[in-house]
């Protein structure tokens, strides 16, 4: 063939865009691949729960909001208790009488505490053993938190019974 000749005229372009690959029935293999740019919506390749840090981390933070919740029955329990205080305080200034009490939002406001006191020690508990079974490859996805079921329970109860008490003290 010689210089003039049309096929060799054509430019890279038109050769790329004109010619076909042909069809091959090899996979490419892994060091051939292009890596891809980090998407974090990509999913990531499977890999046993005790080796995702992903795990542990939603353990974490799983932790610490029962620690917050914890925290928080305390603080309403301790506000509830000296609220009942400060209601008796204000009856006595006014009518310079000693307060009647029964004495309910001193007990309530400590089994609030109490109760913020269980769920924390219950999160350390729960967040120990979760570890441990993770890191021992015998953690068992789907279970239902039992403490989270107690605990709605138990909220629930003190909610209707305030709400009798309520509507029996007007």
């Amino acid at each position: 063939m010689s210089a003039n000749d049309p096929k060799q005229r054509l430019t890279q372009h038109q050769q790329i865009t004109t010619t076909r690959p042909q069809p091959t029935t090899k996979k490419p293999q892994l060091a051939t691949l292009r890596r891809l740019p980090y998407n974090p919506t990509m999913p990531t390749p499977p890999q046993p729960a005790e080796q995702d840090p992903r795990v542990y981390f939603a353990a974490e933070r799983t932790f610490l909001a029962w620690i917050r919740t914890g925290l928080g029955l305390m603080g309403i329990g301790f506000a509830v208790s000296r609220f009942g205080l400060f209601l008796r305080q204000i009856s006595a200034v006014e009518s310079h009488l000693p307060a009647r009490t029964t004495g309910l939002s001193l007990w309530s406001g400590v089994l609030l505490v109490a109760l913020g006191v269980i769920v924390n020690l219950s999160a350390v508990y729960r967040h120990v053993q979760l570890i441990q079974e993770l890191s021992s490859g015998t953690w068992r996805p789907g279970r239902v938190s039992r403490d989270a079921v107690v605990l709605g329970l138990l909220l629930a109860a003190a909610g209707v019974a305030m709400a009798i008490y309520l509507m029996l003290v007007r």
